[in-house]
């Protein structure tokens, strides 16, 4: 088993990178290819004295910036890190990918080299999120602006997949984000994957609201990717918000200061249960192959944590299992496309009537 590293993405590379692979390595024994400019790496090995580790480099001459736009960088740059790291998985030297680097470019590089799964139209991007009893998962976070119902099961099923085997839920709850948790709530596209879902043989609960996701009211919550993505960034601006809120009001005093000394443990629990980098990285599910996103502003602590889910998604067979449950469940999915079909055959029929009307029309005013 061996993950393949983007050495040179993230804000803070190659050091973070390279010093939470080092970590990743010393902590979990994990066998890791770094991908990138080798001298850089080299030097940074060589600095934390890591070269008996089981870290290998793999030279990559370019790599894509924060700032640039993904595709046309995927396509100018053929030897950047992230896509040398995918071709390494394509190609089995490798199982698993590891990111920290531009979301964008990681998304295109696994959809155009890795492949989507079979019956898997779009991958989404899934996230972990701390809740009063635990975690839960929310997807798509950013990696599909608009989605069909169909995309909207398919992400269902594979979040599904990913609780049981990453959250140990033997038989997690899934709900689908909606503006309430009345069944005809929604609009058309989510109504119509209430129905899919409904159908299915997960567990779903239903609409949830967004109030309630914290209360882990659901181990699984559906959405599109720019819902999904604003909520996540609201999230975290909340959370700083808070923080933030927290450090003034507890050092504005003498005696206050004195409280949050006592406080510390408790304080420093809490942190732990909201700090991202507990985490470590939001997988891209759906695809040939394990690919685990970091945030551009990943620790050595996330990209450690990172390095690890990836190792957890290899040793449970995440990938195999997500291909499993959707070729279970694809009779769903061929009657809705049925539904959709029998839908735009009505349209175009009555858009063909109302010409010929017109036809007639015009015959009948025409006439002397």
């Amino acid at each position: 088993m061996k993950i393949a590293v983007d050495g040179m993405g993230g804000d803070f590379a190659p050091q973070a990178i390279v010093e939470g692979a080092v970590l990743a390595a010393q902590q979990h024994n994990t066998s890791i290819t770094l991908v990138g400019d080798e001298g850089r790496l080299e030097r940074e090995l060589d600095r934390l004295q890591a070269h008996a580790l089981p870290i290998t480099i793999c030279h990559a001459s370019e790599v894509v910036h924060m700032d640039e736009a993904p595709v046309m960088a995927l396509r100018k740059k053929r030897f950047s890190s992230i896509r040398v790291a995918m071709e390494l998985v394509r190609s089995g030297e490798a199982q698993a990918v590891v990111s920290a680097g531009n979301t964008g470019a990681a998304l295109g590089a696994a959809t155009m080299i890795l492949r989507p799964l079979r019956g898997i139209d779009r991958p989404a991007i899934a996230t972990l999120l701390p809740t009063q009893k635990g975690a839960s998962i929310l997807l798509d976070v950013g990696a599909n602006v608009d989605c069909k119902s169909t995309q909207l099961f398919q992400f269902g099923i594979m979040g599904d997949v990913f609780a049981k085997c990453i959250l140990d839920k033997p038989y997690p709850a899934v709900g689908l984000l909606a503006i309430g948790e009345e069944d005809t709530k929604g609009n058309d596209v989510t109504r119509e994957a209430f129905l899919m879902l409904k159908q299915s043989d997960l567990n779903f609960i239903g609409n949830i609201e967004g109030k309630p996701f914290f209360h882990g009211v659901a181990d699984v919550v559906v959405c599109d990717g720019f819902i999904g993505n604003v909520a996540l960034k609201m999230c975290e601006g909340v959370a700083e918000m808070y923080g933030q809120a927290l450090k003034t009001a507890l050092t504005r005093t003498p005696w206050r200061r004195l409280a949050a000394t006592l406080l510390r443990p408790a304080l420093q629990d809490i942190r732990r249960r909201v700090d991202a980098s507990e985490y470590g990285g939001a997988p891209l599910l759906g695809v040939n192959g394990t690919c685990i996103i970091g945030h551009g502003n990943s620790t050595p602590k996330a990209v450690k944590n990172a390095i690890h889910m990836a190792q957890r998604f290899l040793e449970e067979r995440v990938t195999e299992r997500i291909q499993e449950e959707v070729e279970r469940n694809s009779d769903i999915q061929d009657a809705s496309g049925a539904r959709g079909r029998n839908i735009w055959r009505h349209i175009r029929s009555t858009m063909s009537f109302r010409g010929e009307r017109e036809e007639e029309d015009e015959e009948v005013t025409s006439e002397p």
